[in-house]
């Protein structure tokens, strides 16, 4: 045991630098960033924003005298917010998972880790960890701007909605990680890797609307594979622990179905 967690450490670290000193790495968090505060900013100030939208709301009720309702701020700036990264994440993660076995393919180094003594479930954890924590660095910058939003609002938003949604925003891209890694293991095309990623991610998100189409016991038994579905759960600060399944089993069946793609080119080799 000792062992594996030394070999899923040693790939971890070897994944996370190469991420540091890769230029496409920092195109890909330039983008997000940018794209991330505009919609941070917009949803806030921008022409249909929040806070534009409450001030005449409650203009309106001071000018007709008619009270108005309490509009919790915070928790729609959160809920908005994680929702339009959700979105954002089917375009930054193809991307991100593209090279984590299509590169070592093209540089001739897979076929070395297919035939080392390291276990392929551990390279296959270790290069996830890495893609993974990669990841969380990128939303790290976005939620001290967040809680700089959220900062000055009385009463105070409970801490609980924005961690089970920025949880979720993680299990979320760790499933779509997941599954874009084993489909950079059948490929050496980067380019392949990232465009059947993103179909696989496009039919994962809408398959709830398939299953509402669907009905019936059917439907429901399809909803409950829906990424989007449980992913709107935990941002609107509900606890659900078939969300924390769901995304678990998305995760562990993209480390399986990895290990044995790898397994098979070993046999090839062998």
């Amino acid at each position: 045991m000792g062992i594996v967690l030394s070999n899923i450490i040693a790939i971890y670290r070897r994944e996370l630098q190469s991420y540091f000193v890769s230029p496409l790495a920092y195109a890909i968090a330039g983008v997000f960033w940018f794209i991330a505060g505009l919609f941070l900013v917009m949803i806030l100030l921008g022409p249909d924003g929040i806070l534009p939208a409450v001030a005449l709301i409650d203009a309106q009720g001071q000018q007709f005298g008619v009270p108005v309702p309490p509009i919790d701020v915070p928790y729609e700036f959160i809920r908005a917010f994680l929702d339009r990264m959700g979105w954002l994440l089917l375009f930054i993660l193809p991307i991100l998972s593209m090279g984590l076995y299509a590169e070592e393919r093209k540089r001739g180094t897979l076929e070395l880790l297919a035939t080392s003594p390291v276990t392929n479930w551990a390279v296959a954890v270790g290069k996830l960890l890495g893609v993974v924590t990669f990841f969380t660095t990128l939303i790290l910058p976005l939620m001290v701007f967040e809680a700089i939003a959220i900062s000055s609002s009385n009463p105070p938003l409970a801490p609980t909605i924005p961690l089970l949604g920025h949880l979720g925003l993680i299990l979320l891209a760790s499933a779509i990680l997941s599954l874009g890694m084993f489909i950079s293991s059948l490929t050496d095309s980067t380019l392949l890797s990232a465009v059947f990623t993103f179909a696989v991610v496009i039919l994962l998100l809408f398959i709830d609307l398939i299953a509402r189409n669907i009905g019936g016991p059917i439907g429901e038994i399809v909803g409950h594979f829906s990424l989007l579905k449980h992913y709107n759960t935990l941002i609107q600060g509900i606890f659900d622990s078939s969300a924390l399944v769901l995304f678990s089993s998305y995760i562990f069946l993209g480390i399986f179905l990895t290990a044995q793609s790898i397994d098979a080119l070993r046999f090839q080799r062998q």
